[in-house]
């Protein structure tokens, strides 16, 4: 069992600091300044708000359809979620920065070339670049908030084997709502002005304990149940994971980062980021709005999808062997699209060009791995794949998206256990729900009730016999 030895990442020597927020006493660190800059951009933005919305409220954002309705909803500009925007044609930017732009600008630890997830997190939240000072001070300050309910720890480590990881990682998720600081300050009265700060003080509790929680769930399932081991505070926040999980090899903590960083937002219209929005609007806590989210995420058709590409790989190894002459893998192409079964990895709800996100994960993998026989294949299929999607015809997007090569680089580094993948994704994807969750919160977003039909009353409305 690992909780007395896990016990030791309770104690830091960090500093804790008293704070009163508007007459309700709470305890926080703020060694990165975070908070304090927090406190000053929220009431200007709240006025830009305010101002938008004053004259421009009654505007229309358009036109939607019957088939919309039916399809998902895509394509309905229904949300608002600051921190990042998807073009179809250009992918994702994260406040107004492409990815190979955030590599470029974000803060690297000492020796590294990608950038730190912290960074990320602090321009999804304020939409400012922060110095390698202010992200070495939130690593310290999510080392020293780490520490997890020992009722949680022993909730872990109590579950069968046989429970998926994703399963555990939620209900974990769910337990640590015991420690909200806005369900507290909610039961007590506080003014619904200041429910951001309470959110921001459970957002960053929530993102300083994910990867604990996660190492703990790796090391019962896969490690025999052995120690993580105590965090430390001079480490970053991928380091510290990757020591816990067991890996000290430099490019896996660098790919880690990488990982962890451009896994962390896609709108607020997937499934993880919605979910996570429309439960928080009940004015559920970050714990439980986030947990919601993670159990979204656990879906074949969001995040458990990597797992799906790794499981194709295998078979198409399986069937045409490790190094297949193009004609060969072409056929097999044909042969899935024919069984009517889908080229897993390839086509995106959204973008319709490859997504970056592929990009610079192919880019990690020329650089460290060129030669490695499951990469080989990727860059394969990256080749031929799309000619033959678009031949079939059904694809409105042909190109590779993030999970066609995630899994492959885990796999190279040693990380084998597929059903784990999720959880890797679920740690990063915090960064993204939950700074918006401080955004909804600030900005007083109401509960989310979108209008639903029936089809006898849709075709009543479009006139329908």
């Amino acid at each position: 069992m690992l909780y007395s030895s896990f016990t030791s990442v309770r104690h830091f020597s960090g500093k804790c600091v008293a704070r009163s927020i508007r007459g309700y006493a709470t305890t926080s660190t703020d060694s990165s300044g975070l908070r304090d800059l927090m406190t000053r951009i929220v009431p200007q933005k709240q006025k830009e708000v305010a101002a938008f919305r004053k004259e421009y409220g009654n505007s229309s954002l358009g036109e939607y359809t019957v088939d919309q309705a039916y399809g998902g909803m895509r394509g309905i500009k229904g949300l608002v979620t600051e921190t990042s925007l998807l073009d179809p044609e250009e992918g994702i930017r994260f406040r107004g920065y492409t990815i190979p732009e955030c590599q470029e600008r974000l803060p690297h630890a000492q020796g590294g070339k990608e950038p730190l997830p912290e960074g990320l997190f602090w321009l999804l939240l304020t939409g400012e670049t922060p110095s390698e000072a202010q992200v070495k001070g939130l690593s310290k300050e999510w080392a020293e908030r780490a520490h997890l309910p020992s009722h949680v720890v022993t909730m872990l480590n109590g579950f069968p084997s046989n429970l998926h990881p994703m399963s555990q990682f939620s209900a974990a998720i769910v337990a640590m709502n015991s420690e909200s600081r806005f369900a507290k300050a909610y039961s007590e009265g506080v003014h619904k002005s200041s429910y951001w700060e309470y959110v921001y003080e459970d957002c960053m509790d929530l993102i300083a304990k994910l990867p604990s929680v996660a190492a703990i769930i790796y090391r019962n399932l896969y490690r025999d149940s052995t120690s993580v081991g105590a965090l430390d505070l001079n480490k970053d926040w991928s380091a510290n994971f990757s020591a816990m999980l067991g890996y000290d090899d430099a490019e896996f903590i660098e790919l880690l980062r990488l990982y962890l960083t451009i896994h962390t937002d896609h709108e607020g219209g997937n499934v993880s980021a919605h979910t996570c929005h429309l439960v928080g609007s009940a004015l559920s806590d970050p714990y439980l709005s986030f947990g919601a989210g993670m159990c979204g995420l656990a879906g074949p058709l969001h995040g458990l999808a990597n797992q799906e590409v790794l499981v194709w790989l295998t078979n198409v190894i399986a069937k045409v062997g490790e190094n297949p002459s193009d004609e060969k893998m072409k056929a097999f192409l044909w042969e899935t699209l024919k069984g009517g079964q889908v080229v897993p990895g390839y086509g995106h709800a959204v973008l319709r060009k490859t997504d970056p996100r592929y990009m610079c994960q192919r880019e990690f993998a020329l650089k460290h791995l060129p030669n490695d026989p499951k990469f080989r294949m990727v860059s394969q299929l990256y080749e031929l794949a799309p000619a033959v999607l678009l031949e079939h015809g059904k694809a409105k997007n042909p190109y590779p998206n993030v999970d066609a090569h995630s899994g492959v680089l885990l796999q190279y580094y040693g990380m084998t256990e597929m059903s784990y993948y999720t959880v890797l994704f679920g740690v990063s994807r915090a960064l993204g729900c939950l700074s918006s969750l401080v955004w909804d919160r600030a900005f007083g977003l109401p509960i989310e009730r979108p209008k639903s039909m029936t089809t006898t009353a849709l075709k009543k409305l479009v006139g329908a016999k």
